[in-house]
C-alpha cells in the first residue's frame, strides 16, 4: 500500500444525520487533474464555508503543492486511499472514462457516497452493473451533469407542462426538442491523454466522442427536458458519425432520439466549427420556441410577442448531494436518471465506426498542435438537421454517408438519346418516409443535375425545411396539409401550427430507361384516403449540355376534395401549391420570362416559360419551366427571401374535385449547363 504524504487524521466519519453546514463533511477526490481540478477549486470554496473537509485525495501524479489542505492526504490510486482509514462521507471520481466502472464500484464497496463524473461508465452493461451496486451497498450515487442543476431546468419544465403560473412566456404545446452544440478543439485537445479521442483503449471501452464526453451536457439536458430518465422512456436512437480529426470517436455527429410518447429529439454536435458558441437546447412549441444555454443558465423564448430573455441561478451538485445525504434533499443529477443518456451512448458505443470526413470537405486552421479541423457550412448544416431532424445521410451532404433506403435513381440505368449520346444527367427519387410528420413526408426528387452534373435543387433548407427538392404538394386538400409547415386558415388570419399533416405514399413504382411511373396514394392527417395520383417522370436528353424533364400528374378524387393554398384562404399573393421547384441558393440569380423580369415583375403572371440562371456551386446553369398546357396558372416565384418557382394550382381560389373525377398538370423542365440566352431559351420551347 502506499504510504500517504501526510500524516492521516483517522476521524471517525460523521453521522449522515448531522446537518451540512454544522459539521463538516468529509471529502476524498479520486482525480485532480483534467475536470478534477474544478472540483478542486470548487471543495476550497465549500471548505471555507465550513462543509467539507478535503481528507485525501488520489492521482497517479500528484497536485501541484499548496493545491490541498496541509491535511489532506494524497495517493497515487483509491485502492490506497480506501485503505487509508479516512472513513470519507462522500468520494467524488472525476477520473479517465474508461476507469469510471471499475473506481465506482470499488467506491461503493466501501462506506461512502459516490459523486460521479459524466458520462458514468462507458457501456450498458457496466451501467445495469453500477446500479445493482448502489442498490446493494445503499449508497446514493450522483452523476455529473452540472447543466441539470440549473434552475432554468424546473422553470422549462414548468413551460413544456403550459402551466400558467411560470417564469417563462409561453410557447405552446411542445412539438420538439433539439441541442446545437459547436465547439473547436485542437490537435492538442486529443494529444492530452491516452484515451482522448479514443472508442477503446487496451481493449476497454472508452468513447470518447463529441455526443459522450464534451458536448454530453447538451444530450443529457435535453432527455431531462423530454422527461426521458431511463433507457425504456426511449423508443428509438439514430446516430450519424463522422470525424475530421485523426481520431477513433466522433467529432461531429448526429444523434436522433424519439420518446415512448413519440416526442423527437434531435443532438446536432460538432468540434469542428469555425469558433466556438456556447450550446443550447431548443424547445419547439406551436406558439414559439425557447432556447436555454446550459452553460450560462440563460433562456431566450422567442414568439408571437417577440424575444425576451431570462437568467437563472443554479445549485451546485456536490453541495446537492450533501443536501440529500443529510437532509433527503431529491438528487438532481441521481444515477438511476442516466438511464436514457446511457441508452444514447450505447448506441454510439455499438454503431459503425464514425466515418473520415474527406479531406476535400475540411479546411484546417492555424498551425502545428494548435491546428483545427473547420468544416464549411457547419453552422447551417447543424440548423437544418436540428430543424428537419433530419441526419447528415438524410441531408445528402457531400461528405456524409449515403442512405441506403428510399433514395434511388429516378430512371433505369443505360439510357441511350435518339442521338446516340449517353443519357448521363438524371435526378434521384426519394420517398420522403423517413421524415418527420410535420414536413408532410412525399415522394420527390434530389439531387437533380445538369448533364456536367451541377445541382439545380434543394431540400429540406434551413429556412423551409419542408421544401423538398422537385415536386408536387398541396397545402390544403379538405383541411389536411400535404405542404409541410404551418398552415394558413382564413379563420385566424395567419399561419397557425397544427396538428393536420398528411402523407403521400407510393403504392407501386415502375422504372424505365427514360420513364418511371408512380402510383401515389394521399392519406389524410387522419389516415383516410383523399386523392389517388398517378405520375409520370419522362426524361429527354437534347444535347450534350441540356436535357428536359416532364412531369405528369394526374388526381383523382376519392371523396369529394376541395383543393387549396394559402392564396384560397385570403393570404394575397400566396397561392403556392402543386408543382413546386425549391432551388439551390446560387450567385447572380435572375428570373424572368417572355415579356418580364426580376420576382416582383413574375410572381404571379401567367406566362409561356419561366427561365432561371445562377452561378451554382458546380457552375452556372439553367432551368426553363414551361406552364402546363391544361390551364393557365399563375407563376410562384420566391428569389429575394429563398430561390424557388412553383405553377400554382389554387392562387386565389380553391379547385374543387368530384368523387371519382380528375385532374392533371403536365410541367417541363429544361436543365441545361451554362447561361442561355433569350433566343437558345425560345428555340427551346419551340421545340415542344
Amino acid at each position: 500500500m502506499d504510504t500517504p504524504s501526510t500524516e492521516s487524521t483517522n476521524s471517525p466519519a460523521h453521522p449522515r444525520t448531522t446537518q451540512a453546514g454544522t459539521v463538516p463533511a468529509r471529502i476524498a477526490l479520486a482525480g485532480v487533474h483534467g475536470f478534477g481540478t474544478h472540483h478542486l477549486r470548487n471543495l476550497e470554496r465549500l471548505t471555507g464555508q465550513g462543509l467539507v473537509d478535503i481528507v485525501a485525495v488520489a492521482d497517479p501524479n500528484p497536485p501541484a503543492p499548496g493545491a490541498l489542505p496541509p491535511a489532506a492526504a494524497i495517493y497515487t490510486d483509491l485502492d490506497s486511499l480506501l485503505a487509508g482509514h479516512h472513513r470519507p462521507d462522500v468520494i467524488i471520481v472525476a477520473t479517465p472514462i474508461q476507469t469510471h466502472a471499475p473506481l465506482a464500484l470499488a467506491v461503493l464497496a466501501s462506506s461512502a457516497d459516490l459523486y460521479l463524473e459524466k458520462p458514468p461508465v462507458a457501456s450498458m452493461k457496466d451501467f445495469l452493473r453500477l446500479q445493482e451496486a448502489a442498490t446493494a451497498a445503499g449508497r446514493s450515487v450522483q452523476i455529473g451533469f452540472q447543466s441539470l442543476g440549473s434552475h432554468a431546468i424546473p422553470a422549462l419544465e414548468t413551460l413544456i407542462n403550459e402551466e400558467p403560473s411560470g417564469d417563462l412566456p409561453s410557447i405552446g404545446t411542445l412539438k420538439g426538442i433539439t441541442a446545437t452544440g459547436r465547439w473547436v478543439r485542437d490537435r492538442a485537445y486529443y494529444k492530452r491523454s491516452r484515451w482522448a479521442g479514443k472508442r477503446s483503449l487496451d481493449g476497454v471501452d472508452v468513447v470518447d466522442g463529441v455526443a459522450t464526453n464534451p458536448l454530453a451536457h447538451a444530450i443529457a439536458t435535453a432527455l431531462r427536458l423530454a422527461g426521458a430518465r431511463t433507457a425504456n422512456d426511449l423508443a428509438s436512437v439514430d446516430t450519424d458519425l463522422y470525424r475530421a480529426n485523426d481520431i477513433e470517436a466522433d467529432d461531429t455527429s448526429v444523434i436522433r432520439m424519439r420518446t415512448v410518447s413519440g416526442l423527437p429529439i434531435t443532438c446536432a454536435l460538432t468540434l469542428c466549427a469555425a469558433e466556438s458558441v456556447e450550446p443550447y437546447v431548443t424547445l419547439h412549441g406551436t406558439e414559439g420556441t425557447a432556447d436555454f444555454h446550459y452553460t450560462e443558465d440563460r433562456v431566450t423564448v422567442r414568439n408571437g410577442a417577440g424575444e425576451t430573455s431570462h437568467t437563472f441561478g443554479r445549485d451546485d451538485l456536490t453541495e446537492n448531494l450533501l443536501d440529500h445525504l443529510s437532509a433527503g434533499t431529491p438528487l438532481l443529477s441521481p444515477l438511476d436518471h442516466s438511464g436514457a443518456f446511457m441508452r444514447v451512448l450505447e448506441a454510439i458505443r455499438t454503431a459503425e465506426a464514425p466515418a473520415l470526413i474527406p479531406s476535400s470537405s475540411v479546411k484546417w486552421v492555424g498551425e502545428g498542435e494548435q491546428a483545427h479541423p473547420v468544416i464549411p457550412g457547419i453552422e447551417e448544416i447543424l440548423e437544418r438537421a436540428t430543424r428537419a431532424h433530419a441526419t447528415f445521410s438524410e441531408l445528402g451532404l457531400p461528405w456524409a454517408r449515403p442512405i441506403t433506403t428510399g433514395a434511388d435513381a429516378l430512371f433505369s440505368p443505360g439510357a441511350i438519346t435518339t442521338s446516340g449520346a449517353n443519357a448521363s444527367s438524371g435526378a434521384i427519387l426519394r420517398s420522403g418516409m423517413g421524415l418527420e410528420p410535420e414536413l408532410s413526408p412525399r415522394p420527390y426528387l434530389h439531387p437533380v443535375a445538369t448533364p456536367s452534373g451541377t445541382v439545380v435543387t434543394d431540400h429540406l433548407p434551413a429556412d423551409h425545411v419542408w421544401h423538398l427538392g422537385a415536386g408536387f404538394a398541396l397545402q390544403d386538400v379538405n383541411g389536411s396539409n400535404f405542404w409541410g409547415g404551418r398552415s394558413y386558415r382564413r379563420t385566424a388570419g395567419k399561419y397557425v401550427d397544427l396538428k393536420d399533416h398528411g402523407r403521400i405514399e407510393a403504392a407501386d413504382v415502375t422504372r424505365g430507361q427514360d420513364q418511371t411511373t408512380l402510383d401515389l396514394d394521399w392519406l389524410a392527417f387522419d389516415g383516410g384516403l383523399v386523392l389517388e395520383e398517378r405520375r409520370w417522370y419522362r426524361r429527354t436528353v437534347l444535347d450534350p449540355r441540356t436535357w428536359r424533364l416532364d412531369i405528369r400528374t394526374e388526381l383523382t378524387a376519392v371523396v369529394d376534395v376541395s383543393l387549396g393554398s394559402p392564396g384560397s384562404h385570403g393570404a394575397a399573393g400566396s397561392g403556392y401549391g402543386g408543382f413546386f421547384w425549391r432551388l439551390p441558393v446560387g450567385a447572380s440569380p435572375r428570373v424572368f420570362s417572355p415579356t418580364a423580369e426580376g420576382e416582383p415583375a413574375v410572381h404571379g403572371s401567367v406566362a409561356p416559360w419561366l427561365a432561371w440562371t445562377a452561378e451554382f456551386d458546380g457552375g452556372p446553369a439553367t432551368l426553363v419551366f414551361a406552364a402546363p398546357p391544361e390551364s393557365p396558372d399563375p407563376w410562384f416565384v420566391r428569389c429575394a427571401e429563398y430561390p424557388a418557382i412553383g405553377s400554382a394550382l389554387a392562387w386565389d381560389a380553391a379547385v374543387e374535385l368530384a368523387a371519382g373525377s380528375s385532374l392533371t398538370r403536365t410541367n417541363r423542365v429544361w436543365i441545361s449547363d451554362g447561361t442561355l440566352g433569350m433566343e437558345e431559351i425560345e428555340g427551346l420551347v419551340a421545340g415542344l
